[in-house]
Formats: structure tokens, C-alpha cells, sequence
């Protein structure tokens, strides 16, 4: 698990986050619903006193018994949510790593969450500017301000174009805007995906799946029989008709991108989804997203040819097929890369 201790980069702590709400909070102190507030937590104040002042209930006071480093992150990325009453604690990590880190948050009394936590994804600062291969999935790709709209400002994509400071941090909250707009289509749809309740420059809000103490796994730590997998493994292709009858692949499928709870399944982690039109290598972003896929499944004693899938699927969607294989879309690092590669020799 990646440790915040360890970061050697917080150069976009002095910006604070930007929120945008889905449903608007129901407050009960008469104030005015202001979705560009930021939090009066002061940033350089945290910064000199923190550890002095964690127990102080005036600043931002949460459960979880973060380091000092990412107490800072989470106040700055989660600091308007908390002062509009989304969530009155950050009760613990669920889920941490090199690109984004999760946390269950308790449900404020006077939220429009109807349930009793939420999960928060904040994402790291250059998590996206180190993506190995980006362009891959930016190809066909508009980029998005905070607020889902496409960026035509001419200053804002030369930015992006040079790749200038200012620009990294815009093409950062694009990534993170194309996970919003993702997961409020496939929710809209019926898509077994989190309900995304706010948005900001750095954070999501969106349903929390898992019991008290624990979150829900991912798919790749469960061992099922044979009898529980195969409803579980069509529920998922009946996900991925889903996201292809809506334009979308989802670029990084596998068991690791799937959470299980109570016999459930639901898709997480969007970003990176690309365009079956637009994409020159959607066929095989897809076709690799559903060998991965497969791959647990035939684990789990369920046969599925993912060739014939992806092939099937792509034809029903009358999509048409980019280049047979695009050796720049693989991963030399990456053992389920090589594993296809291997395959794809062969046959």
C-alpha cells in the first residue's frame, strides 16, 4: 500500500478543491447553497500546527488516524464536502495505491446520502501525468473541465498541448471528470456501478459498498465455486453490453477492478474509458479488458473462450475493429500482458 509518508510531491495542496453537487446538501443553518465554496481551513496554518491542533474539533477533526501528510491531503481534498455537510468523519482507509486512495466517511445527519457512509476517491496529485501510455486512451478523447464540459478555451489547450504546469492540472481533473461522466451514464442505466454523489478539482463522492468494519474486496481475493461464479461472471458481460450500448469500454477490466459484497458485483474505477468509435485501439483495449476478465473466471472453473466474446459483443454493437494488434498498447512489465501477447503469437 502506497504511504503518503512517502510522497515527494504535494505541490497542489495550495489549490484548493472545487465542488460539484449532484444533489445539493440540506443544511440547517439557513445558509445560502454555494456549489464554489471552499473550505476556511487554512492550508499553511495545518501545515505549521497540525499535529498540535489534531484533536482541536475547529479543524477538521476526522476518526481515521492519518499521517501527517495525508491528514493535509484529505482536508484539502474532502474540506468543502465536510463544510457542506456531505460527511461528519473520515472513518478509515479502505482502499490505497499509487494512483488514488478511498475512504469510508460516516453520512452527516443532514446529507442527501441516504445511507450510512459514502466512499470518497481522492486521487493522487500526478497519479495521471505518469499514466505508462496515456495517449492510447486519450485518442478520440475530448477534455473536460470540473463541470463535464469540453474544453474549447484556446489558452487552456495550448496549455495542455505543452504540457505546462497549469496544463497537467487540467488534463488531471479531465481524467477525473471522464470517471464522473462514466459513472453517472452506466448508474443512469442500470449498470452495476457506485452512485457518484458530488464531484470536485480532486475527489469523488459516491456509494459506499462493504459492512461496518470492512469494505467490500475486490474480485481477484475471492475463491468461489463453480456454481457462484457463473451468475457472477454474466452479471459482468451484462455489465460490459451496458457500457458498450452507451459508447464506453472500460480500458483497465479485470478482477481487480470489481468489488464483491454479499454476492454482488460492481464495476469500479473509470477513468480511462475510451470510445469504440472514436479509439483506433478500442477492439483490443476491449478484447483485453475481457481476457482479463476471463482469466479469474476460468480460475474459478467457469470456461469462457474471450476471443469469441469480445468478437461477438463488438459485432452485436456494430462497432468496427481497429488495428489486429497494436504492440504499443502492451506492457512488457505487466504479467497478464505478456500473457496475451504470448497468446496472440500462437494463434
Amino acid at each position: 500500500m502506497y504511504r503518503y509518508d512517502d510522497f515527494d510531491e504535494l505541490d497542489d495542496l495550495e489549490n484548493l478543491p472545487r465542488v460539484k453537487n449532484m444533489a445539493p446538501p440540506r443544511g440547517d443553518q439557513g445558509k445560502k447553497f454555494n456549489p464554489n465554496h471552499k473550505p476556511k481551513v487554512d492550508l499553511e496554518q495545518i501545515a505549521a500546527g497540525l499535529e498540535a491542533q489534531r484533536d482541536d474539533m475547529h479543524v477538521y477533526p476526522f476518526t481515521y488516524d492519518a499521517s501527517r501528510h495525508e491528514r493535509m491531503w484529505i482536508t484539502a481534498s474532502l474540506g468543502a464536502f465536510y463544510e457542506m455537510h456531505w460527511f461528519s468523519d473520515v472513518l478509515r482507509l479502505v482502499r490505497g495505491g499509487k494512483e488514488a486512495s478511498v475512504y469510508q466517511c460516516a453520512v452527516s445527519d443532514v446529507s442527501p446520502v441516504k445511507a450510512r457512509y459514502l466512499a470518497a476517491k481522492i486521487y493522487r496529485p500526478r497519479m495521471f501525468r505518469n499514466l505508462r501510455k496515456d495517449h492510447l486512451y486519450r485518442e478520440g478523447r475530448e477534455e473536460l473541465d470540473i463541470d463535464g464540459n469540453i474544453i474549447r478555451n484556446h489558452g487552456m489547450q495550448h496549455a495542455m498541448a505543452k504540457r505546462t504546469e497549469y496544463g497537467q492540472q487540467l488534463l488531471h481533473t479531465s481524467w477525473i471528470g471522464y470517471e464522473l461522466q462514466a459513472l453517472q451514464a452506466l448508474h443512469a442505466a442500470g449498470a452495476d456501478v457506485p452512485q457518484p454523489f458530488a464531484s470536485g478539482d480532486n475527489a469523488i463522492l459516491m456509494t459506499y459498498l462493504g459492512g461496518d468494519e470492512s469494505a467490500a474486496p475486490t474480485l481477484n481475493t475471492v475463491e468461489l465455486t463453480a456454481s457462484e461464479a457463473r451468475p457472477l461472471f454474466q452479471r459482468l458481460l451484462h455489465n460490459v453490453e451496458i457500457m458498450l450500448a452507451h459508447g464506453l469500454v472500460h480500458g483497465d477490466l479485470s478482477a481487480y477492478n470489481v468489488l464483491y459484497w454479499e454476492g454482488e458485483v460492481t464495476l469500479i474505477d473509470f477513468p480511462q474509458v475510451i470510445s469504440p468509435r472514436f479509439n483506433s485501439n478500442a477492439y483490443r483495449i476491449f478484447e483485453r479488458d475481457l481476457t482479463r476478465l476471463c482469466e479469474y473466471f476460468n480460475r474459478q472453473g467457469v470456461r469462457s473462450d474471450p476471443r469469441r466474446l469480445a468478437s461477438r459483443l463488438w459485432s452485436v454493437n456494430h462497432y468496427r475493429r481497429g488495428p489486429e494488434v497494436d504492440l504499443r498498447l502492451l506492457d512488457a512489465e505487466d504479467e497478464r500482458d505478456r500473457k496475451y501477447w504470448e497468446r496472440q503469437k500462437r494463434e
